[in-house]
């Protein structure tokens, strides 16, 4: 698709893998980024052209009709949606204190929010000629992390919600749905998991996202997640022989 001229909403884009993909995409396109901390979005689009900030949590419901209703008076619209905002919590299943309120608290941020920006924006984007769903899930979603089990899960149901979001849309509508799957991250968010010292650059994942949307590559493997996920169907596809057998 067309990677200019557009105009891009980034949930999470104050920071981490949002910003770079804000700083890649601009200033060739108009792109607004969302976070929770007006300061923080500011403080990220100083020094960027054409990159607009709107503060809201898109946790909520009422957030995110203000957003909607402020994107669609402001800038007439979107027709690139990028899901990038995300929430983990590191511990193991067999010693983690209060489980269920940890893997709630990531469904929200992880899944639900997603789904929720889509439904809201979808009208929206099917207005435009030429529009696209991003949402970034992770390699855990395929392989999951002992240190992140709840988190693992929530990438791994954006993961199926994404591939079946975009067979639906592909049936009647021009809208294209990407999934963006990076592995480990040198970013603030993966700092407690040795991101910072073991992570790819989040600049890598924000270009090769640019690559993948020019090329409509749907299944975005940065880094490690293409030699796991061509594991991972080796495994499955074996498993099933066996289990037909």
């Amino acid at each position: 698709m067309n990677i200019t001229d557009n105009t891009i909403l980034i949930t999470g884009g104050g920071s981490g893998i949002g910003l770079e993909i804000a700083k890649a995409l601009s200033p060739a396109n108009k792109i607004i980024i969302v976070g929770r901390t007006k300061e923080k979005l500011e403080a990220a689009a100083k020094d960027l052209e054409n990159v607009f900030t709107i503060q809201a949590d898109i946790t909520n419901e009422t957030d995110i009709d203000r957003l909607y209703e402020e994107v669609k008076t402001t800038f007439g619209g979107i027709n690139i949606l990028i899901n990038n905002a995300g929430n983990a919590y590191v511990y193991n299943l067999a010693n983690g204190d209060d489980i269920y309120s940890k893997a709630v608290a990531e469904f929200t941020t992880n899944y639900f929010a997603p789904i929720r920006m889509t439904d809201k924006f979808l009208p929206l984007l099917k207005q435009q000629n030429e529009a696209a769903i991003v949402n970034v899930s992770s390699i855990v979603g395929l392989v999951p992390s002992s240190h992140l089990p709840t988190y693992s899960d929530s990438k791994a149901a954006l993961h199926s919600h994404t591939r079946l979001l975009r067979y639906e849309l592909a049936k009647e509508t021009n809208v294209k749905v990407f999934e963006l799957m990076p592995p480990l991250v040198a970013t603030d968010f993966s700092a407690e998991i040795g991101g910072l010292e073991n992570g790819i650059p989040a600049s890598q994942v924000a270009n090769d996202l640019v690559k993948a949307l020019q090329e409509n590559i749907y299944e975005i493997h940065v880094g490690d997640t293409e030699s796991v996920h061509n594991s991972f169907f080796v495994a499955t596809e074996g498993a099933f022989a066996t289990f037909n057998n």
